[in-house]
Formats: structure tokens, sequence, C-alpha cells
């Protein structure tokens, strides 16, 4: 049997060895930390669980696809529990908006907060299933490995107007700046900016619109668990607390993978689910191929970070929804604030994670989990000290919630702590400490983002939220169908 070794265990590199293990291929997939998850890891204290994310799981299909190959049913091993709404949009002036695929429902908000624009989310809800169609079903899980594959897109890429941006595109279908804002956030969960990421990222509504938000019973991690199970079912081999400290090459190949422990394992194949930048710097240091890409790396723009606060408290919070944005009093300046100047700004807009009011199991009977989340700078554009600024950001940002939702927060609080850009970058490897990867911007996708296959050692592979099509539990997804497409023609 051929072997093939994938590093990392985040949702990409568990869907790719599943694909190969799935195909025949002797699998070996190392992880180096002692849980399998990557971003999707999880704590527990004091009876708690605290997800690390990503909390939305869309198109549950590509996750079922993956248990279909051996004819097994995600249901063995995962139990996916409907989010309704899909999030509650909560604004400074009072403005509340359920977002959801509940149609009369989602009709009744707009007739409420935008009734001049019910005409117009109908135009957008046309140009979103088309960009949906040609940018995910036909494109999202092809590799881009030429530049004459993204001249043969380039079509339906200007027909949908994708040098426009996110939110450029839904104002131009709707006005009211509520409206435009529930259309448009969805870019930050995948790291990008609605003011600059391309207008083909309207298909996130499609997504959520056709097949639902979930949660997986829990939390997620428990999601990347059962991914776990059906590799090692199927044959695989899981290394967990293995760190990788070197890829070795000869020529234009590598040959064998070498682990801090002073394990070292010869491959016919070798695919990284790691940082992209820690991937060629590092793991590849050394080699010719290592320095050039990450000179390269260097130049591009990554995401920016994230600060999240976990907190458990005393009481059940049944109407406050799983997922919540509190925005700031601003949003192109706030994104103008995280994205270009690399600022910590006093003002800031907030995610807020309540996983308990869908899944009681995440806390103590009687308690509820939390987790409210700020995108801020990566460290390469805000070099701060996180140690001294990260308990004052924490007190803020509880503060906020506690003023908008639960006036009596501080007394209930029974455990909390926050995870910082340097988490990011310590735990992950993540460069400057991003949340996802390069930022995804049109001349950062595709083609222009990282190879499913490296374009000088032919049997080096890359998975993961830096090749096409990006961040998201979808995007990894796919990426890992494109890379074991290629890994699979190579090897069989």
């Amino acid at each position: 049997m051929k072997k093939a070794c994938v590093i990392g265990a985040g949702f990409g590199g568990l869907s790719l060895a599943i694909r190969l293990q799935s195909a025949g291929i002797e699998t070996t997939l190392i992880e180096a930390r002692d849980k399998v998850g990557g971003r999707a890891y999880v704590w527990e204290r004091e009876g708690f669980t605290f997800d690390g994310g990503p909390t939305v799981i869309t198109d549950p299909d590509c996750l079922r696809e993956l248990w279909a190959l051996s004819s097994r049913d995600i249901a063995d091993d995962v139990d996916l529990m409907p989010v309704t709404p899909f999030y509650r949009l909560n604004w400074t002036d009072g403005v509340t908006f359920d977002y959801s695929n509940d149609e009369a429902a989602l009709r009744r908000e707009i007739d409420r907060v935008a009734p001049r624009d019910a005409a117009g989310y109908d135009e957008f809800v046309r140009y979103a299933a088309g960009v949906y169609q040609e940018g995910y079903v036909k494109l999202g899980h092809e590799a881009f490995l030429d530049f004459s594959s993204m001249v043969k897109a380039a079509p339906a890429l200007a027909r949908y107007q994708a040098w426009r941006s996110v939110y450029s595109m839904v104002s131009h279908f709707v006005k009211d700046e509520h409206l435009r804002q529930a259309l448009s956030f969805h870019t930050l969960l995948v790291g990008g900016n609605p003011m600059t990421t391309s207008a083909i990222y309207a298909l996130i509504h499609k997504l959520e619109k056709d097949g639902g938000v979930w949660w997986a019973r829990g939390g997620t991690n428990k999601l990347a668990q059962g991914m776990a199970s059906l590799f090692q079912r199927l044959g695989g081999q899981l290394r967990l607390g293995e760190k990788v400290v070197q890829i070795h090459t000869l020529g234009d190949q590598v040959t064998e993978v070498e682990t801090e422990s002073g394990w070292k394992q010869r491959f016919d194949a070798v695919a990284s689910n790691g940082d992209l930048m820690h991937t060629y710097r590092d793991l590849l240091a050394g080699t010719q191929r290592g320095e050039d890409m990450a000179r390269k790396l260097k130049k591009k723009r990554f995401s920016p970070s994230l600060f999240v606060v976990h907190f458990g408290v005393e009481g059940a919070w049944p109407g406050i929804p799983h997922h919540t944005i509190l925005f700031g009093p601003r949003y192109q300046g706030l994104l103008d604030d995280i994205f270009e100047h690399g600022v910590l700004p006093r003002d800031f807009s907030i995610y807020l994670h309540h996983p308990t009011v869908t899944d009681p199991s995440m806390a103590p009977a009687g308690k509820s989990t939390f987790y409210a989340l700020v995108p801020v700078a990566n460290m390469g554009k805000l070099p701060i000290d996180w140690d001294e600024v990260g308990p004052i950001l924490e007190q803020r940002v509880l503060a906020e919630v506690g003023r908008r939702l639960i006036p009596d927060l501080e007394d209930r609080i029974v455990t909390k702590f926050h995870y910082a850009p340097p988490n990011f970058e310590s735990d992950l490897g993540a460069y400057h400490g991003n949340g996802f990867s390069l930022e995804p911007l049109l001349t950062q996708s595709a083609y222009f983002r990282g190879h499913n296959r490296d374009d000088k050692l032919r049997n080096f592979y890359l998975v993961g939220a830096g090749c096409h099509p990006g961040a998201g539990i979808p995007g990894v997804v796919g990426s890992a169908k494109a890379t074991a497409k290629l890994m699979l023609e190579s090897l069989k």
C-alpha cells in the first residue's frame, strides 16, 4: 500500500485523512496538540465545556459525504442539532433582527426593519444563488494549480462582478443600513472585511439558506472527534501530541516526516494542514522551496486575529439565542481600524456564542456557557503586549455584554478565561496570530491562494484555510476534496 502523511488534525486535515484512508491509502494523521480539531479545540473547567470554535456549522452534506465514502452514517458519531434563528443581530440604536432560513419569519423581519427593501432583498437572493452555483458548486472543490484555471473561471467572476466587495454588492440591492450590515457581516466569520472581500462571498447567504446552521451536540470539537473516530475505524493511524519539526526532502520530492520526539517515517506523499507560513518557513526550513515561499508569504495580507472571552455563569438564559451579533456604534470605521490601521479601538462589535440554549450539556445544571469574540488586528499590524492589554479588554467586553444583555453578569460569573492573538501563534503556529490564514481578497483567492499541490515539490500538498476556497468548515472540507483528488491521482 502507498503511504501518506497528513500534518495537522483540523477539519481540513481530518477530511483529507478520511478521504485518503477510505480510498485505500495507508494514512498517518499527526497532531501536535493533545486533541484533534485545530482551531476547534475544547476546554473543560468546573463542569463547563468551552469550545474554541468554529461554532457555525453549515452545509452538513459536505460532512455527511465523508461518512458515505465508506457507506457509513454521520449520525453514528455526531449528533447535529439545528440552530434557529441563525443569528440575532443587535445594534446600539435598539434595532434587532433575527436572521434565519424560515422564509416567512425572515420576511416579517425585513418588513419590520427595512420595509422598502423587500424587492431589493429578492434581487440579492437571486444574485447569491448565482454566485453560489458558480463559486461553490462548480469551483469550490477544484484545485487552481495554474493561471489557465483562473482564466477559465474569469467569465463567471466577471459576470457576477467579483471585483466588487460584498458590502458594495449588497448596497446595490438594499438601502437600509441595518439590512446592509445583516447581509454582509458573514465574511467576518471567514476572516474577511465586508468592505473589501469579493462579492463572490455573498454565496454564504445561499449556503445557509439551503443547508441551515447546525451545532454538534457536546460542542464543535465533538464533530472533530467523530471524524477522528471514523478515520481510525477505517484503519488510519492517529498520532496525538506529536509536534512535527521537519519535512525532509530529496530533490523535488518530500521523503519523510520527523517529530520533536524523534519519531521519523518515510511517506509517498505528505500534506500539511498547518499554517502556510509555519509550513514553509519552519517545517521546510533549510530548503530552497521553504525559503522562497516564506519570502513570498511575507508579502501577503493575513487575516485579523481574534480575542475571545470564555465564561460560565449562573442561571439559564432562554431569551439569548445561540448566536448573537452585538454591533458597535461604527461599522466601516471599525473595520478600517481592524483591517487597515492596525489599532485597538475603544469601540467593538461582539459575536456572542451561547451554546447551552441549544445544548444544555455544555454547562452544569442551572448554569450557562458563553463566549464573546471580538475581531482584532493580527500581531503584524498590532504589536502590543497582550499580557497587559488582555485583562483590560476582557473586562471591557464583559461589561458591554452585561450592559446590553445580562445586567448582573459580573456577579453571575463562575469561571472565565480569554484567548488572545499570542495563543493562536503559540498553540496553532498561526503567523502573527492570524485567525483565518490569508485574508480572503480576490487577489488572494483561487489560483492566488495556497495551491493544493506545491508547484515545486511534486508529492507535497496543502489543505485547509490557506487553500481555495478558504476558511470556514465548508471551505476547508472542500479544500480536502480537491487535495485528495490530486493525491489519489498520483498515488493510485
